[in-house]
């Protein structure tokens, strides 16, 4: 498996290898090493897992003293430059980045990673280094390993490419295509992403994961424990988490702003995670307006998630549709909230209400729209005030929910049946 990122959190490449380990596989996640760690490949055992990381190429410097005579030239002419010439130059940085960095990761990565009988890449920044090492078996004596794709998003159409010029992203759209020509399988998150990419790129085996924790076996640590502990939240108070990543879309400042309609003035708003927006948000909590009820955490380990969650009154995620990846979007922290038996407010779009509002057994929490700290309130406020037993009735349907449809065991089974078909295939 080949991820551009340190493998220490990401729940679904950790989980897939995992299960491929426990179905009889022998398993290795390539990965890059961390910022703080010395530039040289890293290799260790975990649980079973090979993980190798490899240092990206030290690119941006050279690029950036090339890039100097244009940048100036720029500078001189930014009066008469068109705002689409800045665009332009922006995306030649996001294109060397790609060209350099990334790219110039894969080839070493494929080097680092040895032999296999299936190359596996995840995202669209993971699939070149999988495509690389299965053209370097290929030139080789040994037999051509099988090729799967597991995008996690529409990277196409996500918050990485928004706003770059036209020219840019059709550069990566025909590279996409070019590497995904002959793959064996796509793997991804949702049958509405696996509806745009298994037509957009012609692959017949489709397999849909999504991103479900382990079901449920017992029951949380009761409810406000971890949090309350941690944020010093006195006891009787409200809790709502938002979890996850700390970036733009999720809808983060619009939640705190929401615990400071009518009726909530007793909430406490816990933001658990890491990401580019905690310097905002830890000036946001300090605003004597939220009189010390918004508390920034620290992450904690992918597996002990969904206790952290389990441990407030009230799951929020309102991911904004700034994007068409977060429009379709099933997020982790969705499953997640479901296997902590804690009700949900979530953004009224198509991949979430199908889940929230379209369970069999009843609605497992309330949908609103993500970019109105009102309605957001108000959805808060209609499960907050729900009668003790009615609540609790709640989060027993979204723990069944979990236990008998969205887990992992369910979920991994698929993957763990696809790579059993490769045993099969002449």
């Amino acid at each position: 498996m080949f991820v551009r990122n340190d493998v220490t959190v990401d729940a679904r490449v950790l989980k897939e290898a995992g299960s491929l380990r426990d179905a009889g596989h022998t398993v290795t996640i390539v990965g890059t090493t961390r910022p703080d760690a010395p530039h040289r490949i890293e290799r260790e055992t975990h649980a079973g897992l090979e993980i190798v990381r490899v240092p990206l190429p030290r690119w941006r410097r050279w690029w950036r003293w090339l890039r100097a005579p244009s940048r100036l030239w720029s500078m001189l002419r930014r009066r008469s430059i068109r705002a689409a010439d800045g665009a332009r130059m922006d995306a030649l940085d996001w294109l060397a980045m790609w060209r350099f960095g990334t790219l110039g990761w894969a080839r070493a990565a494929a080097r680092a990673a040895g032999p296999a009988d299936v190359v596996h890449g995840h995202d669209l920044t993971g699939l070149p280094a999988a495509v690389e090492a299965r053209r370097r078996a290929s030139s080789g004596a040994g037999r051509r390993p099988r090729l799967v794709y597991d995008s996690h998003e529409l990277y196409l159409e996500s918050g990485a490419v928004l706003g770059r010029p036209a020219w840019a992203v059709g550069w990566l759209e025909r590279r996409e295509r070019a590497w995904t020509a002959d793959a064996d399988a796509l793997v991804t998150v949702n049958h509405a992403l696996a509806g745009i990419l298994a037509p957009r790129l012609r692959i017949e085996d489709v397999v849909v994961v999504h991103n479900c924790p382990p079901r449920p076996a017992k029951p949380q640590p009761a409810a406000g424990e971890l949090v309350r502990t941690a944020a010093g939240i006195p006891a009787g108070s409200p809790v709502v988490i938002s979890h996850g990543g700390f970036r733009p879309g999720r809808g983060l400042r619009e939640t705190a702003e929401a615990i400071l309609e009518p009726g909530l003035e007793a909430v406490h708003l816990a933001l658990l995670g890491f990401g580019p927006l905690r310097g905002e948000l830890l000036a946001l909590a300090a605003e004597p307006r939220f009189e010390g009820r918004v508390h920034v955490l620290d992450p904690v380990a992918p597996d002990e998630v969904v206790a952290w969650v389990a441990s407030a009154d009230v799951a929020c995620l309102p991911i904004q549709a700034t994007n068409r990846s977060y429009e379709l979007a099933t997020p982790n922290k969705l499953f997640e909230a479901l296997s902590a038996g804690v009700p949900i407010v979530a953004s009224d779009l198509p991949g979430i209400r199908a889940i929230v509002a379209g369970d069999p057994d009843g609605p497992l929490g309330e949908l609103c729209d993500p970019d109105d700290p009102a309605a957001i309130g108000a959805a808060l406020r209609r499960i907050l005030e729900l009668p003790p037993g009615e609540r609790r009735t709640l989060g027993e349907r979204c723990l069944r929910a979990a236990r008998e449809r969205w887990n992992w065991e369910s979920e991994s089974a698929k993957l763990v049946a696809l790579y059993g078909s490769f045993e099969g295939r002449s």
